[in-house]
């Protein structure tokens, strides 16, 4: 067995890296312990000096895009991670986080199960990666043409969760009222760019249809125009919603089980 682990290692014909790397983080080891850091440089930059001169949103850009922004990106990044904060108790997320609470999960445990959910195709980190890729392959489109093509695509305008584009569509079967105001809000930033401004016009072709922001496309809108690549986007994303999700699961973990409801037997369908 050990002679054909060697066989396999040595057919990949490369060379594994002695150590590993990385362009992110640095520090400077205690000449007392080697395992210890005495000095921590983010991307080039003391943390020391960003603990006293930045604020969290300058160093989270930072540790993502590997430089600091400037004021109006500052601007438009702690306006979305303030929308975003909180999918609210009707995401299936947050419910996944309140059953888990009332459950006496490990409150530990909390936040992974409900990330999990919060990182899916259905109103999740992956709609808003293909929203992100969305946007680069048609915003230098005349977005009416696009959201003429898209309208003929689409084969059945009546379903209730109709997402015509992704992180454009129908919510609960009608337009979001919280995310188009939230993008008013947010296109009247300095940050805003070319992806926020282009996806309001399409916006504004789709809404006769019945078509509308959606949160997935806000923020895939706005993690274009600071730089984000689409995966990164979509991981973002995920985490910017977690605090919600941990908030709400903490409080159900101090309820009895029957303060939520559970589902009667009526309810339940096995199909066979």
């Amino acid at each position: 067995m050990t002679q054909t682990r060697k066989q396999d290692v040595s057919m990949r014909k490369q060379a594994f890296a002695r150590r590993t790397a990385t362009r992110i983080w640095s520090e400077e080891a205690s000449i007392h312990n080697p395992y210890l850091a005495t000095r921590a440089l983010c991307h080039g930059y003391d943390l020391h000096e960003l603990m006293a001169k930045r604020s969290f949103v300058d160093v989270f850009y930072l540790l993502f895009r590997g430089e600091l922004p400037g004021s109006a990106q500052a601007q438009l990044l702690q306006t979305l991670m303030i929308a975003l904060i909180n999918p609210g108790p009707r995401h299936p997320a947050t419910r996944a986080a309140m059953n888990a609470g009332i459950g006496k999960t490990n409150p530990l445990h909390i936040m992974p199960i409900a990330a999990s959910l919060l990182g899916g195709e259905h109103r999740g980190g992956a709609e808003v990666e293909a929203a992100m890729r969305f946007l680069a392959k048609y915003q230098g489109s005349d977005p009416c043409v696009v959201s003429r093509s898209a309208m003929l695509q689409e084969m059945d305008a009546a379903a209730k969760e109709t997402s015509v584009t992704p992180g454009f569509g129908k919510h609960y079967g009608g337009v979001d009222p919280m995310a188009a105001t939230m993008a008013r809000q947010i296109l009247a930033l300095e940050g805003a760019g070319r992806s926020l401004k282009w996806a309001e016009k399409l916006v504004a072709s789709l809404l006769p249809h019945g078509i509308g922001w959606l949160m997935t496309g806000l923020a895939a809108a706005v993690f274009t125009d600071l730089g984000f690549p689409p995966r990164v986007g979509a991981c973002l994303f995920q985490l910017m919603g977690c605090p919600g999700l941990l908030a709400h699961g903490l409080e159900m973990a101090n309820q009895p089980i029957n303060a939520m409801p559970f589902v009667s037997d009526e309810n339940y369908v096995i199909e066979r």
